[in-house]
């Protein structure tokens, strides 16, 4: 897509190494938009900057400000003449940590940093990436979709775990913070499923480790777990109609796809990957087996609450409010094999 030679404002999207950060940025960019991303450290900026320039070819003109979640300074900076904020940044682990605020602190202070950086900047609008770990959780399984009215029960240590616990707690925190000090700044916020698609690099997001796990061959089974898909490109078109839309003002809007368990994961990657799929397992784990691989296992410990649970979303909201559309769950899927495939990190 060819890149406009005309800027329609500027957009700071925080967390630019991140993998959705990325789509959001070469998505703006091919929309006229000029772009300033956040990294830690102004030495990645070459390798952030190559890693989008895969992706888009404006990626040059990307601007960069260092700042960090659990730090005041550099937000004030980032945030200045910037017409839009999309605020991407938030840990996600591979590995749940010991301690809940190793996630709620990054995940709440960071976010009312930008939001006040963004107020004081005179930034329109911020849009905020939650997640629907917002909002499934905490209240067992239902055969009814959730919907944005949904929210996570936090206090419900049986059915959470520290990310959905950190989402939940700094989404909460935003709107709180918007209504008693947001002055004239917009606040919409963005909650995906379970987040699919072309890697970008070695450091991929933890979303894809199912897709991992099903065609490299380390789980020899395929156990009772279930999510709602969502491709990354098409979260950064919902950010991106977030963001400009009257309508999504003050809104949340969970972005998904289907429900898929792992078992229908792995009969899409046999299917589309052939050879490639020789190890994609075909036989169900029962979950006694899961449960005695979680004792070893910390990764599948960690969401082990979620087995066998059927906990369905509703985008319906999305779709009727800013049109926005998805491309097919199996595409999604495939494309995150293949790539990961093709870097040789599966």
């Amino acid at each position: 897509m060819a890149t406009p030679t005309t800027s329609r404002g500027l957009v700071l999207v925080t967390g630019g190494s991140g993998y959705i950060a990325g789509y959001c940025i070469a998505r703006l960019l091919a929309d006229g938009w000029r772009v300033r991303t956040t990294v830690r450290s102004l030495a990645r900026v070459e390798e952030v900057r190559a890693t989008i320039g895969a992706i888009a070819p404006g990626a040059a003109g990307i601007e960069f400000a260092a700042a960090d979640l659990n730090a005041g300074a550099g937000w004030a900076e980032a945030a200045a003449g910037a017409s839009y904020v999309l605020h991407v940044a938030s840990p996600v682990p591979k590995i749940d940590p010991k301690n809940d605020d190793e996630l709620v602190r990054p995940a709440r202070d960071g976010a009312l940093r930008v939001l006040k950086a963004a107020r004081d900047a005179g930034v329109k609008r911020v849009v905020m990436t939650s997640s629907i770990s917002a909002i499934i959780y905490g209240r067992g399984a239902r055969e009814a979709p959730f919907t944005e009215a949904d929210w996570t029960d936090e206090t419900n240590l049986e059915d959470t775990g520290p990310y959905d616990r950190s989402k939940t707690i700094a989404e909460r925190a935003a709107w709180a913070w918007l209504k008693a000090e947001g002055g004239a700044l917009e606040l919409t916020t963005v909650n995906p499923a379970l987040v699919l698609g072309p890697v970008l690099g070695a450091d991929f997001s933890p979303s894809l480790e199912a897709v991992k796990k099903l065609i490299d061959g380390s789980s020899p089974a395929v156990p009772r777990f279930g999510f709602s898909l969502v491709d990354v490109r098409d979260i950064a078109a919902l950010q991106a109609l977030a963001m400009t839309s009257p309508a999504a003002a003050g809104e949340r809007f969970i972005g998904s796809g289907d429900f898929y368990w792992m078992k229908d994961m792995a009969r899409i990657l046999k299917e589309g990957l052939g050879d490639k799929a020789r190890k994609v397992p075909t036989l169900s784990a029962p979950d006694f087996i899961v449960r005695a691989i979680a004792i070893f296992d910390p990764v599948v410990r960690a969401r082990l609450f979620e087995l066998g649970k059927h906990r369905v979303v509703s985008s319906e909201k999305a779709r009727r409010v800013l049109g926005w559309t998805t491309r097919p769950a199996a595409e999604s899927i495939l494309d995150a094999a293949k790539s990961l495939q093709a870097l040789r990190l599966a």
